[in-house]
């Protein structure tokens, strides 16, 4: 079983003074401590209610995030979870992927996904279509992400997007390119979108565990018809572990067991006060090793 760290908060105390040396601490120890990968969110105003933060609390913007990671690490696999279709432009939204996936010498997840914060993209004036755009939206950015994958230039038209003549020059680092994963539970469109071009899906612990083993049912269905190997898909799940709250290391081992009996290998988590560090120490001591077979 891999672990992974998303980090969704960059309210630490201090201020923003102290974002750049604490997000330091929290990735290199959190890659010591054996984490798998590390994830920021696609955001530009932070989730409302998430750990009881406001919309106006510190967010800081997902790529440049990681190329400061890139940096700083030499293990860990990064990634945003997700990146959403609306908010750059495909072209660009490539040569991003690319120049972090070289920067980190091959360790680069592509999540994307179709949107969903609403109030986020009218606040910064940035188009919302509707969500049946947005998930069309999505196919041409997968699309646009094989075909330029494939070749060192293509011409690419889809639905929304074109690009007469873009180039993959650099190459990624990643073979043979950066895995795409796609997050969400949508079975008519989203989970066929992950049996027809990604490499692994993502599937909120929100959604309970019911519905997480229909997501992954249903993902099979959709290889079956697709004549893909489901077993070829890399499952995994966001949750969120407060250790210093309700969570204990007990209670999050039988959720990584379960999870692992569902058919998850890869397990990523939020923790509201992962800047303390001692949460990454308490995984590094009693929590990584005890899954690491599983």
């Amino acid at each position: 079983m891999h672990i992974g760290l998303q980090i969704p908060s960059f309210k630490y105390p201090g201020g923003t003074a102290v974002i750049r040396p604490k997000l330091k601490e929290i990735v290199t120890t959190a890659e010591e401590s054996g984490f798998y990968s590390l994830w920021v969110m696609d955001h530009y105003y932070q989730i409302k209610g998430l750990f009881g933060e406001s919309y106006t609390d510190p967010m800081m913007e997902a790529y440049t995030t990681l190329g400061y990671v890139a940096g700083l690490t030499e293990k860990a696999y990064l990634g945003v979870l997700v990146t959403g279709v609306i908010y750059r432009h495909p072209s660009v939204l490539m040569k991003m992927v690319n120049t972090l996936d070289i920067l980190a010498g091959g360790r680069t997840y592509f999540g994307i996904g179709a949107a969903w914060y609403e109030d986020e993209a009218k606040g910064f004036g940035i188009p919302y279509p509707p969500t049946a755009t947005r998930f069309e939206q999505l196919e041409d950015n997968l699309q646009l992400a094989k075909a330029l994958w494939n070749s060192d230039e293509t011409s690419f038209t889809g639905k929304h997007f074109s690009a007469p003549a873009i180039t993959n020059n650099p190459r990624p680092l990643s073979t043979p390119h950066p895995r795409i994963m796609i997050g969400g539970t949508g079975p008519k469109k989203t989970l066929r979108m992950v049996a027809q071009y990604a490499d692994a899906c993502n599937i909120g612990s929100w959604v309970g565990k019911e519905n997480m083993q229909k997501a992954l049912d249903t993902l099979q269905e959709h290889c079956e018809t697709l004549g893909r190997d489901y077993a070829a898909i890399e499952k995994t799940s966001l949750s969120t572990v407060h250790l210093s709250g309700d969570d204990t290391v007990g209670s999050t081992i039988n959720l990584i067991n379960e999870l692992s009996q569902m058919g998850f290998t890869h397990v990523i988590f939020n923790m509201p006060d992962v800047y303390k560090i001692t949460p990454l120490e308490t995984f590094a001591k009693e929590i990584i090793p005890a899954v690491a077979e599983l």
